[in-house]
């Protein structure tokens, strides 16, 4: 056990985070998004019994969002037409200005499909058993300046 670091991080998790660095992305996935199809070329985490919520909100206390793009947080954009409401974005918006004093500024928006291009470049995919639809999220990795 360590001091300091959410109980919910796992000790690969944990790993996972500290490889990375400046400008790798990872993806927290909703538990219908196809991590591992989307993530052959990645490393996949399974958390199959947490929301998107409660991982965004422990990896955030240890990874910096990069400051060098626009918008180091990306949401899998709704296809038109569909016909679902997203209030876990808003739960998104709200943990992200805990950790981030740029706030709804930093997040954006990918189209689905390109979502998933994108998805298949990341250096991980945390696969969680998130029942919300469109509860894709994708961050960036910057860089610790304390």
């Amino acid at each position: 056990m360590l001091k300091g670091i959410p109980k919910i991080l796992s000790p690969e998790l944990l790993m996972v985070l500290a490889e990375m660095g400046h400008s790798d992305r990872l993806v927290i996935s909703d538990g219908n998004f196809p991590a591992e199809s989307m993530g052959k070329d990645a490393i996949v985490i399974r958390c199959d019994g947490h929301g998107v919520p409660e991982l965004l909100d422990a990896i955030l206390q240890v990874f910096p969002l990069d400051t060098y793009v626009e918008h180091p947080v990306n949401l899998m954009e709704v296809m038109p037409g569909d016909d679902v409401e997203t209030p876990i974005w808003d739960t998104y918006k709200e943990i992200i200005r805990k950790y981030d004093n740029r706030g709804d500024a930093v997040v954006g928006q990918i189209e689905r499909f390109a979502f998933y291009e994108e998805a298949k470049k990341v250096y991980a995919i945390i696969a969680t058993g998130e029942s919300a639809l469109y509860a894709n999220i994708m961050l960036q990795k910057g860089v610790v300046t304390d």
